[in-house]
Order: structure tokens, then C-alpha cells, then sequence
């Protein structure tokens, strides 16, 4: 497995648990998104 395989597998396993409300509370929830945005943006995305 190489790294961009590895960030799309996480970009996946995060948007997956914010989709199916998987997440302590409402903090761990906007970490998550916060997470998932900052690596869209670093590796280019919108």
C-alpha cells in the first residue's frame, strides 16, 4: 500500500463515521471534520 492509497483510505474511514454519526459528541464530530478538512485542502481538494 502506498501513501496516497493510505490518505484515501483515511479520507474514506473519516467521511464514513461523520456520515453515520459515529462520534463521541458534538467536539469529537467537528474535530473529525476539521481533520478531514484540513487534509482536502492540503492535498489540493475542494
Amino acid at each position: 500500500m502506498n501513501r496516497k492509497n493510505s490518505l484515501d483510505d483515511f479520507i474514506k474511514y473519516l467521511e464514513k463515521r461523520i456520515d453515520e454519526g459515529d462520534y463521541k459528541n458534538s467536539v469529537h464530530k467537528i474535530t473529525f471534520m476539521t481533520t478531514l478538512h484540513v487534509i482536502k485542502k492540503i492535498i489540493g481538494e475542494k
